[in-house]
Protein backbone atom coordinates (compact mmCIF):
# COMPACT_ATOMS: atom_id res chain seq x y z
CA UNK A 1 0.00 0.00 0.00
CA UNK A 2 1.59 3.14 -0.75
CA UNK A 3 0.82 5.95 2.16
CA UNK A 4 1.98 8.86 0.12
CA UNK A 5 3.22 9.84 -3.27
CA UNK A 6 4.52 12.81 -5.55
CA UNK A 7 3.31 11.64 -8.95
CA UNK A 8 5.36 13.81 -11.74
CA UNK A 9 5.04 17.05 -9.22
CA UNK A 10 6.78 20.16 -10.28
CA UNK A 11 6.93 23.33 -8.10
CA UNK A 12 9.01 26.51 -8.30
CA UNK A 13 8.79 29.65 -6.47
CA UNK A 14 9.23 32.37 -8.40
CA UNK A 15 11.47 31.67 -11.21
CA UNK A 16 13.12 29.11 -8.96
CA UNK A 17 12.25 25.57 -9.29
CA UNK A 18 12.15 23.53 -6.41
CA UNK A 19 11.28 20.28 -7.43
CA UNK A 20 11.28 19.03 -10.89
CA UNK A 21 8.96 16.33 -12.46
CA UNK A 22 9.35 14.68 -9.16
CA UNK A 23 8.22 10.57 -8.40
CA UNK A 24 8.38 9.49 -5.46
CA UNK A 25 6.38 6.57 -3.55
CA UNK A 26 6.72 6.17 0.10
CA UNK A 27 5.16 2.39 1.05
CA UNK A 28 3.61 1.71 4.05
CA UNK A 29 5.89 0.52 7.12
CA UNK A 30 8.71 1.88 4.97
CA UNK A 31 11.25 4.62 6.18
CA UNK A 32 12.32 6.21 3.58
CA UNK A 33 15.18 8.88 3.85
CA UNK A 34 15.74 12.13 1.46
CA UNK A 35 19.33 13.45 1.67
CA UNK A 36 20.56 15.57 -0.54
CA UNK A 37 22.24 19.19 -0.74
CA UNK A 38 20.10 22.61 0.45
CA UNK A 39 18.11 23.90 -1.90
CA UNK A 40 17.62 20.10 -3.18
CA UNK A 41 14.02 20.09 -2.40
CA UNK A 42 13.51 18.19 0.53
CA UNK A 43 11.37 20.50 2.47
CA UNK A 44 9.48 21.27 -0.53
CA UNK A 45 8.16 17.63 -0.86
CA UNK A 46 7.36 17.62 2.71
CA UNK A 47 5.23 20.53 2.63
CA UNK A 48 3.60 19.28 -0.36
CA UNK A 49 3.31 15.91 1.10
CA UNK A 50 1.60 17.90 3.88
CA UNK A 51 -0.96 19.38 1.67
CA UNK A 52 0.66 23.10 2.58
CA UNK A 53 1.59 23.73 -0.31
CA UNK A 54 -0.06 22.77 -3.75
CA UNK A 55 2.04 21.64 -6.70
CA UNK A 56 2.69 23.72 -9.73
CA UNK A 57 1.61 20.73 -12.14
CA UNK A 58 1.44 16.89 -11.26
CA UNK A 59 -0.53 14.68 -8.38
CA UNK A 60 -0.31 14.43 -4.65
CA UNK A 61 -1.84 12.10 -2.61
CA UNK A 62 -1.63 11.01 0.89
CA UNK A 63 -3.02 7.90 1.98
CA UNK A 64 -5.07 7.90 -1.03
CA UNK A 65 -6.18 11.72 -0.84
CA UNK A 66 -5.10 15.34 -1.57
CA UNK A 67 -3.21 15.93 1.58
CA UNK A 68 -5.47 19.41 1.83
CA UNK A 69 -8.43 16.94 3.29
CA UNK A 70 -8.15 16.72 7.45
CA UNK A 71 -9.40 12.97 7.20
CA UNK A 72 -5.77 12.35 5.25
CA UNK A 73 -3.92 14.63 7.09
CA UNK A 74 -5.18 13.73 10.66
CA UNK A 75 -3.39 10.42 9.98
CA UNK A 76 -0.03 11.89 10.30
CA UNK A 77 2.20 13.43 12.56
CA UNK A 78 5.02 16.09 11.83
CA UNK A 79 8.34 17.82 12.94
CA UNK A 80 8.73 20.79 10.73
CA UNK A 81 12.46 22.24 10.02
CA UNK A 82 11.69 25.16 12.40
CA UNK A 83 9.07 25.18 15.47
CA UNK A 84 7.81 28.04 16.74
CA UNK A 85 6.10 27.47 20.47
CA UNK A 86 4.53 30.26 22.43
CA UNK A 87 7.39 30.99 25.29
CA UNK A 88 4.91 31.18 28.13
CA UNK A 89 3.48 27.95 27.78
CA UNK A 90 4.57 25.12 29.55
CA UNK A 91 6.09 21.99 27.95
CA UNK A 92 2.67 19.60 29.66
CA UNK A 93 0.33 22.52 28.78
CA UNK A 94 1.73 22.45 24.52
CA UNK A 95 1.36 18.96 24.48
CA UNK A 96 -2.29 18.68 26.26
CA UNK A 97 -2.94 21.29 23.63
CA UNK A 98 -1.88 19.35 20.27
CA UNK A 99 -3.33 16.19 22.04
CA UNK A 100 -6.78 17.68 22.00
CA UNK A 101 -6.96 17.94 18.41
CA UNK A 102 -7.13 14.01 17.81
CA UNK A 103 -9.98 11.80 18.59
CA UNK A 104 -7.15 8.98 20.69
CA UNK A 105 -4.17 10.43 21.40
CA UNK A 106 -1.41 9.17 22.92
CA UNK A 107 -1.16 9.51 26.59
CA UNK A 108 0.59 12.72 27.51
CA UNK A 109 2.94 11.25 30.01
CA UNK A 110 3.77 8.77 27.52
CA UNK A 111 4.99 11.45 25.13
CA UNK A 112 7.03 12.90 28.20
CA UNK A 113 8.39 9.83 28.99
CA UNK A 114 9.27 8.10 25.87
CA UNK A 115 11.09 11.42 24.70
CA UNK A 116 12.88 12.49 27.69
CA UNK A 117 10.42 15.31 28.78
CA UNK A 118 9.15 13.93 31.58
CA UNK A 119 11.38 16.58 33.64
CA UNK A 120 10.68 19.53 31.91
CA UNK A 121 7.18 19.28 31.79
CA UNK A 122 6.70 22.21 34.20
CA UNK A 123 8.91 24.41 32.42
CA UNK A 124 8.01 26.87 30.01
CA UNK A 125 8.65 26.39 26.16
CA UNK A 126 10.59 29.87 26.08
CA UNK A 127 13.21 29.14 28.50
CA UNK A 128 14.41 25.38 26.56
CA UNK A 129 17.07 24.66 24.72
CA UNK A 130 17.22 24.00 20.82
CA UNK A 131 17.91 20.44 21.67
CA UNK A 132 14.96 20.51 24.12
CA UNK A 133 12.49 22.01 21.69
CA UNK A 134 13.60 19.58 18.89
CA UNK A 135 12.58 16.78 21.31
CA UNK A 136 9.76 18.39 22.19
CA UNK A 137 9.21 18.85 18.60
CA UNK A 138 9.58 15.52 17.59
CA UNK A 139 7.12 14.52 20.84
CA UNK A 140 4.14 16.12 19.25
CA UNK A 141 4.33 14.66 16.10
CA UNK A 142 3.32 11.48 18.07
CA UNK A 143 0.74 12.91 19.81
CA UNK A 144 -1.99 11.75 17.86
CA UNK A 145 -1.11 8.17 17.87
CA UNK A 146 -0.35 8.76 13.67
CA UNK A 147 0.06 5.84 11.05
CA UNK A 148 3.34 7.91 9.50
CA UNK A 149 5.19 10.69 10.54
CA UNK A 150 6.90 13.27 8.08
CA UNK A 151 9.99 14.60 9.99
CA UNK A 152 12.12 17.05 8.63
CA UNK A 153 15.35 17.07 10.05
CA UNK A 154 14.31 15.84 13.09
CA UNK A 155 17.46 15.57 14.96
CA UNK A 156 19.32 18.44 14.31
CA UNK A 157 20.93 20.22 17.37
CA UNK A 158 20.71 17.08 19.05
CA UNK A 159 23.55 15.74 20.86
CA UNK A 160 24.88 12.06 19.99
CA UNK A 161 23.18 10.58 23.30
CA UNK A 162 19.81 12.35 22.49
CA UNK A 163 19.72 11.35 18.76
CA UNK A 164 20.19 8.01 19.47
CA UNK A 165 17.48 8.17 21.87
CA UNK A 166 15.48 9.15 18.74
CA UNK A 167 16.71 6.82 16.58
CA UNK A 168 15.49 4.54 19.36
CA UNK A 169 11.68 5.93 19.14
CA UNK A 170 11.74 5.71 15.53
CA UNK A 171 13.04 2.45 15.18
CA UNK A 172 10.01 0.80 17.56
CA UNK A 173 7.51 3.05 15.94
CA UNK A 174 8.63 1.17 12.11
CA UNK A 175 8.62 -1.89 14.16
CA UNK A 176 5.23 -1.64 15.46
CA UNK A 177 4.12 -0.99 11.04
CA UNK A 178 4.36 3.11 11.17
CA UNK A 179 5.47 4.60 8.28
CA UNK A 180 8.69 7.17 8.73
CA UNK A 181 9.55 9.73 5.80
CA UNK A 182 12.58 11.56 7.32
CA UNK A 183 14.57 14.64 5.73
CA UNK A 184 18.44 14.69 6.90
CA UNK A 185 21.80 15.74 6.67
CA UNK A 186 23.20 13.37 9.02
CA UNK A 187 24.15 10.51 6.63
CA UNK A 188 24.42 7.82 9.49
CA UNK A 189 20.91 8.58 10.37
CA UNK A 190 19.90 7.67 7.01
CA UNK A 191 21.56 4.06 6.89
CA UNK A 192 20.89 3.25 10.73
CA UNK A 193 17.11 4.37 10.33
CA UNK A 194 16.32 4.07 5.96
CA UNK A 195 14.61 0.89 4.46
CA UNK A 196 15.25 3.14 1.44
CA UNK A 197 16.93 6.51 0.50
CA UNK A 198 15.77 8.32 -2.35
CA UNK A 199 18.50 10.78 -3.58
CA UNK A 200 17.54 14.66 -4.53
CA UNK A 201 19.81 17.48 -6.23
CA UNK A 202 18.50 20.62 -7.83
CA UNK A 203 14.81 19.46 -7.38
CA UNK A 204 14.86 15.99 -9.27
CA UNK A 205 15.43 12.40 -8.08
CA UNK A 206 19.00 11.14 -9.20
CA UNK A 207 18.90 7.77 -7.32
CA UNK A 208 17.25 5.80 -5.23
CA UNK A 209 17.06 2.34 -3.46
CA UNK A 210 18.61 0.68 0.15
CA UNK A 211 21.68 2.73 1.65
CA UNK A 212 23.86 -0.53 0.75
CA UNK A 213 22.05 -0.54 -2.91
CA UNK A 214 23.39 3.07 -3.49
CA UNK A 215 26.84 2.78 -2.38
CA UNK A 216 27.05 -0.39 -4.61
CA UNK A 217 25.75 2.15 -7.22
CA UNK A 218 27.81 4.67 -6.81
CA UNK A 219 30.98 2.29 -6.63
CA UNK A 220 31.91 3.33 -3.00
CA UNK A 221 31.64 1.66 0.55
CA UNK A 222 30.01 4.13 2.08
CA UNK A 223 26.30 6.03 1.65
CA UNK A 224 27.90 9.61 2.35
CA UNK A 225 30.47 8.51 -0.64
CA UNK A 226 27.40 7.86 -2.67
CA UNK A 227 25.87 11.15 -1.78
CA UNK A 228 28.49 13.12 -2.83
CA UNK A 229 29.15 11.16 -6.06
CA UNK A 230 25.72 11.22 -7.22
CA UNK A 231 24.25 14.56 -6.26
CA UNK A 232 27.49 16.40 -6.04
CA UNK A 233 27.07 17.86 -2.25
CA UNK A 234 30.24 18.89 -0.47
CA UNK A 235 31.51 16.90 2.30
Amino acid sequence: MIAAALWAVTKSFGDTPALDAVDLEVQAGDVLALLGPNGAGKSTALSLLLGLRRPDSGKVELFGRDPRVPAARIAVGSTPQESGFPPTLRVRELVDLVRAHFPAPAPAGELLDRFGLTGLARRQTGGLSGGERRRLSVALAFAGRPRAVFLDEPTAGLDVESRRAVWQELRAYSAAGGTVLLTTHHVEEAEVLASRVVLLARGRVVAEGSPGELSMRAGTGSLEDALVALTGAAR
